[in-house]
């Protein structure tokens, strides 16, 4: 982890595609982390899960991303990049219960189709863009001042 002049923490964690057995890694990582640095534990739920499903998106659909934790005195900033087949369809994508999920993921217990929409709803302020064949980026924002909050 580090610290930069901002007062700012930051860390980066590696996801490797298709990587079942490791899934979960990260998101528990996270967890861990605010919960040293004394982060509500209200918070600390709603980062869990919109952690731990754009994990698992990257887990199930990319080849690989790159998730940044970075926790500033006002909000925490979730940003993940990943490099896949990226989404088509965005608004699709979003709506509860869409999967493309195969079903093999599903024999797994996964492919529900809540993914993102999981993610919003437990975020503040939430981006995603995608460009097909190239990957997606998901921005995620959780205000630390319950003031900040949506």
């Amino acid at each position: 982890m580090m610290m930069s002049d901002k007062n700012e923490l930051s860390h980066h964690f590696e996801i490797n595609g298709g990587d079942f057995s490791n899934a979960g890694r990260i998101s528990t990582s996270i967890k861990e982390i605010l919960q040293e640095i004394g982060i509500d534990s209200s918070i600390i739920v709603r980062a869990a899960i919109a952690s731990y499903e754009a994990e698992m998106n990257v887990v199930m659909y990319a080849q690989r991303g790159v998730f940044t934790l970075n926790i500033t005195p006002e909000k925490l900033l979730l940003n993940l990049e990943d490099e896949g087949p990226g989404i088509e369809n965005i608004d699709l994508a979003m709506k509860e219960g869409f999967s493309t999920a195969t079903d093999e993921m599903r024999e797994m217990g996964f492919g529900a189709g809540m993914g993102l929409p999981n993610i919003k709803k437990n975020a503040d302020k939430f981006d995603i863009s995608s460009i097909p064949g190239k990957g997606t980026s998901l921005k995620i924002t959780i205000c630390l001042d319950r003031t900040e909050r949506k």
